[in-house]
């Protein structure tokens, strides 16, 4: 049998190379644990990359509205957002424990959005057809205000996102379009969970975290799908998410038309958000800012109501209202 002959130059070299390998090894593992802090691991294990992560950038999200008054349509919601701050709930897998975190923190989003806070839910799934007649089928536990969307990259979602399928939930907070909080969530758990994103979302908006029992008892106690509340005297309409499809640069005439007949339901069917419409278009209206809204038909229509709601309004109230120029000509692309 012929042996090899290994020199001790040679031997100290093969030691030199393993030991150079394990200590790379450690080091990536090290720094692979360090980026994993934003995420929220099950205890006893390792923690989970899913989605961007804290200090990064949101790239651009496409995904097409659930329902009105996006319904069907191609959104962003990171570019609606700009730079105020935005909640992005992507929803890999519906069931009990992720519909019910999903609503708790949508409502409590929603419940922040006159500071200016944006919120959207995302649903991957292979089959967009399939995740729509999903949300369809619960819309009745889910928050009414916020836009609801499917992903149209399927069950992954956008590729830029790098979000992960073996988790069930990934909640991004982010402010001026910067990644500040990242919750990948395997099992989901409103006593574990929720504490955590609240406290992300009041670190983009301001003010105490308010307390679980609290947010619990909002979301328990109340019908998910409450239009009603919406026009109630105590709590104002939710006017961003009605008003978004319509100046949004980016639209179609054909999308604007859609928006502003939803807004004229709304308006004929609620005095509290025809009060609302009647004085957001007279104030856009008699500014020298108009033309920084949506698209020619959406200034068409901001002076056609504030023409036509702001004159009711001061015949009521004996306010002078005047707007100027012409709203009867509708201009098209």
């Amino acid at each position: 049998m012929q042996t090899s002959f290994i020199s001790p130059n040679d031997l100290c070299h093969k030691i030199a190379v393993a030991f150079s390998y394990s200590l790379f090894a450690f080091s990536t593992a090290s720094n692979h644990a360090i980026a994993q802090v934003a995420s929220d691991p099950a205890p006893d294990q390792p923690a989970i990359f899913s989605g961007p992560q804290v200090g990064e950038m949101l790239p651009p999200l496409t995904v097409r509205g659930a329902f009105e008054p996006v319904a069907g349509q191609e959104i962003d919601p990171v570019q609606d957002a700009g730079q105020q701050p935005l909640v992005l709930i992507f929803v890999h897998d519906v069931n009990r424990l992720a519909v019910s975190l999903t609503r708790t923190v949508s409502e409590y989003a929603h419940s922040r959005a006159g500071d200016g806070l944006a919120s959207a839910v995302i649903l991957l799934d292979d089959d967009p057809t399939t995740a729509e007649a999903t949300l369809k089928r619960i819309r009745h536990a889910l928050t009414d205000q916020v836009t609801h969307a499917v992903s149209i990259d399927g069950r992954e979602g956008p590729g830029a996102y790098g979000l992960n399928r073996n988790v069930t939930l990934t909640i991004l907070v982010a402010k001026a379009g910067k990644v500040t909080a990242n919750h990948a969530i395997v099992q989901p758990s409103l006593q574990i969970d929720l504490p955590k994103i609240l406290t992300s979302i009041v670190g983009v908006v301001g003010g105490p975290v308010p307390k679980l029992d609290e947010v619990l008892k909002s979301s328990n106690m109340a019908p998910a799908n409450r239009p009603q509340r919406q026009a109630s005297e105590n709590a104002p309409p939710d006017m961003r998410s009605m008003l978004m499809p319509l100046i949004r640069k980016n639209a179609s005439d054909e999308q604007i038309d859609q928006a502003a007949a939803a807004i004229e339901k709304r308006i004929a069917e609620d005095a509290a958000i025809k009060k609302e419409i009647a004085r957001i278009a007279t104030t856009i209206a008699n500014s020298d800012k108009l033309e920084n809204y949506g698209t020619p038909r959406t200034q068409f229509y901001l002076k056609k109501w504030a023409k036509e709601l702001g004159e009711r309004q001061s015949e009521s109230t004996g306010d002078e209202t005047s707007v100027e120029g012409s709203a009867d000509k509708v201009p098209r692309r």
